[in-house]
């Protein structure tokens, strides 16, 4: 019997507390997709890595801290995992209703539990990991 094993992809990268994170962590999940021939709903992914991102460094992470993504795609299993790590405490969880038409913030989490195949939080020393999955195939290419 000859089968061939496939490992699992992952990237890791680490970003300091700064808004200009949010569009370079876009921009390295985009890039991973596309290396991995990754057949995913791009958009979803995209917008929930730019709400948990956003989350982190305005709410997760402290000052002249940092945060680290991690992305996970399992060819054999066709999911794709975003993990968001940061050492900040507080809890993680998505308001009971959406946010009124004139306020600024709040829909976030609401967000990613409506685009996502699976979403959530578990512990980290310090802080905590906040994650979504993707159902995803394999493009040839």
């Amino acid at each position: 019997m000859n089968e061939t094993t496939q490992l699992p992809c992952f990237r890791e990268t680490f970003h300091r507390r700064e808004r200009r994170a949010v569009p370079l962590v876009r921009q390295f999940v985009r890039e991973a997709i596309v290396d991995w021939a990754c057949d995913v709903r791009a958009d979803d992914v995209l917008l929930c890595v730019s709400e948990l991102v956003t989350n982190a460094v305005l709410h997760g992470v402290p000052p002249g801290r940092g945060f680290r993504v991690h992305l996970h795609w399992e060819r054999a299993g066709g999911v794709l995992r975003v993990e968001v790590h940061d050492s900040g405490d507080g809890e993680v969880r998505p308001r009971d209703s959406w946010a009124a038409p004139d306020e600024e913030g709040g829909r976030g989490l609401l967000l990613v539990a409506a685009l996502a195949d699976k979403w959530g939080v578990g512990e980290r020393d310090p802080g905590k990991v906040v994650w979504c999955e993707f159902g995803a195939g394999h493009t040839s290419g």
